[in-house]
């Protein structure tokens, strides 16, 4: 059986330490081991190892570098369970190991999807302009159980996301302003559904809103697509060229009368 023949500290790291053995052909390095796992194992000079403790040494320190390893990574932020066992697994770790090492760090409470799914509700409502299908979606992805994130999302009141609604709306304004009347408030509408909204809370952050042009506003929003229009069909006269303006506006939402009203001008040029 291999003998211990010395122990020194690794050099770049104080907690770890390098073992020396004899196999009976003279000394020679035998493996690196956590404090921890030396103390445990009362590895000291002259210790005689069998087979299965080194097997069992090599264990336990691999565990111990595993579970370093995921308290560094716990140290940025809060993980959920699963962004720790996909983590680990990118590094290669035993499958036994990270389960191991989950188990260790719940019971120690550095791991707690529950409390972690209601700290990530809050950041995203407090933060970010996310409505509640799309915090779920993403907790889902985190591994979060159904039941976990349905408690969590009560953390996110429904008059605080009809006052992130109503902003993101305020915000959405200036992006759609080409836009005509009804154009804008579908883009509106889907921008809100994209986000996470449902469609209660969308109708009713539109009511608290004035989304309704001025009418120099919605004069230059014709003028533009207008222009938009007129360019692409200008190789056309006559009927087919007014025929496939209004169609084309049409579709972008104006009015008959509003499109007449540009064609009118367009004619006076």
């Amino acid at each position: 059986m291999p003998v211990v023949t010395k122990i020194t500290t690794q050099k770049n790291s104080g907690e770890r330490y390098n073992v020396y053995l004899d196999y009976g052909k003279g000394e020679e390095f035998g493996f690196g081991v956590d404090e921890n796992v030396l103390i445990k194992y009362d590895l000291k000079k002259g210790r005689e190892l069998d087979e299965f403790e080194l097997t069992e040494i090599q264990y336990a320190d691999d565990e111990k570098k595993a579970y370093n390893l995921a308290i560094t990574y716990l140290s940025y932020r809060m993980r959920s369970e699963k962004e720790v066992h996909d983590y680990l697994k990118k590094k290669e770790i035993n499958s036994t190991i990270i389960q191991q090492v989950i188990q260790k760090l719940v019971s120690h409470r550095y791991l707690n999807d529950e409390e972690f799914a209601k700290a990530f509700v809050l950041t995203q409502m407090n933060t970010t302009s996310k409505g509640p299908s799309v915090i779920q979606r993403e907790l889902k992805e985190k591994g979060i159980s159904d039941s976990t994130i349905t408690l969590s999302l009560c953390e996110y009141p429904e008059e605080q996301q009809i006052q992130t609604a109503v902003k993101l709306i305020e915000k959405l304004k200036g992006k759609y302003k080409k836009l005509s009347q009804v154009m804008m408030k579908q883009k509106m509408e889907q921008a809100l559904a994209v986000k996470g909204y449902s469609f209660s809370i969308i109708q009713e952050a539109f009511q608290r809103t004035n989304t309704e042009k001025e009418s120099d506003e919605a004069w230059e929003a014709l003028q533009y697509q207008g222009m938009k229009a007129h360019r692409r069909f200008s190789k056309y006269e006559g009927w087919e060229y007014q025929q496939k303006m209004k169609q084309a506006l049409y579709r972008k939402g104006f009015s008959i009368d509003q499109i007449q009203s540009f064609l009118d001008s367009i004619e006076e040029e």
